[in-house]
């Protein structure tokens, strides 16, 4: 049995499967995996709790398995949210410095967080992330901490991530409802980058898409920071339903069709290929063309991606992805998924995989586990950051976090 402040356990509860991952916190920080529990997730749909009696029996069988592989009582998680209601934006804070010799004090700091903080949201919104991305000193910009230096005008850009406060509570009442504390709430998009990027990916730029069974997520990191954030209530169930309604089939049979024959793009042992569909009896019931299947399936998915694509020429930031694009999440297993994305964006795309953990690999590193690791991750971020001298006063400590968490 391991030391509970040692222990760090992230929790997903997705559409399609809810998961527990549990790590273990070494005395240099680095975060070892040693138990994982699924189970398949019943209650949930495009994201969002629908059924809580379901859900609450689900999880408990995942946590059930998540204890008995790590040995260890898990009394507390980090838990991973998404949904539509989910948006993100930038905002700029702005603070003039008062001090007659101009130098910048940590209370200036704080005041220009403050303010960047002060957003009009709905009154129904609450804040999910708020995180720093850079200070400008008179209007110079990429300062990353401006204490000690000479200025009259700070200002700071930050990424705020925010979403429904009844629907958020909701999750978390839930959890607690099974005798878990919740640690804190972690947008799943930023948890999968966390798992994901390295700290020169985030330099360089890099889209980050996370497709789940009834959700997609996506995060943009530049210069080290985030810079943009979105959910689509679109993944993975939405091809089976596209399956179901061309093939006019069972959705069940559409589901499997989809693991045993999909494709994000028709391929050439497609073409003229026909595959039986039986009954219980064996009785043939009728017979589906593969290379009709494979269409259906690459424009629900090339959709996603222009959609993503769009997103991303709008709001500018298409040019500064120098690393590419990462894709992970369950529904990233479709064969051809990546070539179909390149074309899309016109980017190297890459199949990603967790990084920076160890134990229990050849399990978790399949790319549906990405956002699980990372709250994990999260969470081990978080203790190191408790554990190290503060660089800043009060209120100081949430703030380096930010910058360990953004920039590690």
């Amino acid at each position: 049995m391991f030391e509970d402040s040692n222990i760090v356990v992230g929790l997903e509860i997705g559409t399609s499967k809810i998961c527990v991952v549990v790590g273990e916190q070494n005395a240099e920080g680095a975060l070892n995996i040693i138990g994982l529990g699924q189970a398949r997730s019943r209650g949930v749909r495009k994201g969002e709790i629908i059924n809580p009696e379901q859900v609450e029996e689900d999880l408990r069988a995942a946590v059930f398995e998540a204890e008995q592989m790590a040995d260890v009582e898990i009394r507390s998680v980090y838990l991973g949210v998404s949904g539509s209601h989910i948006r993100g934006f930038n905002n700029r804070g702005m603070h003039t410095v008062v001090s007659a010799e101009r130098e910048i004090s940590d209370d200036d700091v704080q005041d220009v967080i403050k303010n960047a903080k002060a957003i009009n949201l709905p009154a129904e919104n609450t804040v999910v992330h708020a995180v720093r991305q850079h200070f400008f000193v008179d209007g110079h910009d990429g300062v990353t901490n401006p204490v000690g230096m000479l200025g009259a005008r700070l200002e700071l850009d930050m990424h705020v991530v925010h979403g429904n406060a009844n629907r958020l509570q909701n999750a978390i009442r839930l959890v607690r409802g099974t005798q878990l504390e919740v640690d804190e709430i972690v947008f799943n998009g930023v948890a999968s980058s966390l798992a994901l990027l390295s700290g020169d990916q985030k330099e360089l730029g890099a889209l980050v898409i996370d497709i789940g069974g009834g959700t997609t997520e996506y995060v943009v990191y530049s210069d080290g920071a985030i810079r943009h954030t979105g959910v689509l209530a679109v993944g993975g169930d939405h091809v089976s339903n596209d399956l179901a309604y061309g093939l006019k089939v069972p959705l069940s049979r559409a589901e499997k069709l989809k693991i045993e024959h999909g494709a994000a793009q028709v391929t050439e042992e497609a073409r003229g290929q026909t595959i039986s569909i039986t009954n219980e009896l064996g009785l043939e019931l009728k017979r589906i063309n593969v290379e009709h299947l494979q269409r259906i399936m690459s424009v629900r998915l090339e959709e996603l991606f222009r959609l993503i694509a769009q997103e991303m020429e709008q709001a500018g930031l298409t040019d500064y992805l120098r690393a590419g694009v990462f894709l992970c999440g369950g529904g990233s297993r479709v064969p051809g998924i990546v070539k179909l994305a390149e074309t899309v964006f016109q980017m190297n795309v890459t199949l990603g995989h967790p990084g920076a953990v160890s134990g229990l690999t050849n399990t978790l590193e399949q790319p549906e586990f990405c956002a699980a690791i990372g709250l994990a991750k999260y969470g081990s971020l978080k203790n190191r950051q408790r554990t190290a001298r503060p660089l800043f006063t009060p209120g100081g400590l949430k703030q380096a976090f930010g910058r360990f968490l953004h920039r590690s």
